[in-house]
């Protein structure tokens, strides 16, 4: 298993209850498929270097996990077919 830095921004417009509801679907997505989320930053709402799908703000999420390059496959695929998802980057942390 290797280590990463996955970040995400959710949509500014979600309720607080929908936008902790996408948090936790997206760790268990993790564990689900064998991984482990050592920690979640919740850097909160903030506004974006350009605007994006018209929005000018986001809300930004980063995890850092430890799992196999199929968990993380998994996962950048409910990124990408996720609305509520507007950015997300997923890089391999260093040995």
């Amino acid at each position: 298993m290797r280590k990463y830095e996955v970040m995400y921004i959710v949509r500014p417009d979600l309720e607080e209850d929908a936008t902790k509801a996408t948090i936790e679907r997206f760790q268990s997505v993790v564990t689900d498929n064998g991984g482990e989320v050592e920690k979640v930053e919740e850097m909160g709402r903030r506004r974006l270097a350009y605007e994006i799908d018209d929005y000018r703000e986001g809300y930004y999420v980063l995890m850092y996990i430890q799992a196999g390059p199929e968990a993380v496959s998994e996962l950048e695929r409910l990124f990408n077919i996720s609305e509520d998802v507007i950015r997300h980057i997923a890089v391999k942390e260093d040995e």
